[in-house]
């Protein structure tokens, strides 16, 4: 099992997010025995739905108790707080546009663009890790090349 790189705020959600399906699996256990209760189970639609929404219920579970087990949650990690990581939050000057944009640098699964939280496998954050404050940076994104001067590094 390798390592999976989380921050704490991800790792908070995914213990939420299995609570909540804990609680959605007993609610269609309950389900599954009262249609099974309804006779032969081979014509019964509403057990086999219930039954396939159980599996899938089963499956995700499974996949967030993995990340749990090997979650290294990045706050807790002795990094070099001075070059940009997973964790980071980064400020940076887009010397195409002039504009002043601030991201998070997070999991794929804790990824919002609205929120300012983009994935450290996107294009950005790739030309953005190892690079350090007050340094410029030419990132070839998807349309175009940029170039960024990195005004600030903090880890939160």
């Amino acid at each position: 099992m390798s390592d999976y790189y989380i921050t704490r705020e991800g790792y908070e959600k995914l213990k939420k997010e299995i609570e909540n399906l804990k609680k959605e699996k007993a609610l269609i256990s309950v389900e599954i025995g009262e249609t099974r209760e309804q006779g032969d189970l081979r014509e019964n639609a509403g057990y086999a739905a219930a039954r396939e929404r159980q599996s899938l219920i089963l499956k995700k579970m499974a996949e967030i108790e993995n990340k749990l087990k090997s979650a290294k949650i990045t706050d807790e990690l002795n990094i070099n707080t001075e070059e940009i990581r997973i964790g980071a939050t980064v400020t940076l000057f887009d010397e195409n546009t002039k504009n002043h944009l601030t991201y998070t640098l997070v999991t794929s699964d804790e990824a919002d663009p609205a929120e300012g939280k983009i994935s450290i496998n996107s294009p950005l954050a790739q030309g953005l890790l190892g690079n350090k404050k007050q340094s410029s940076v030419k990132i070839k994104l998807p349309k175009t090349d940029k170039i960024f001067n990195i005004i600030e590094v903090e880890y939160k």
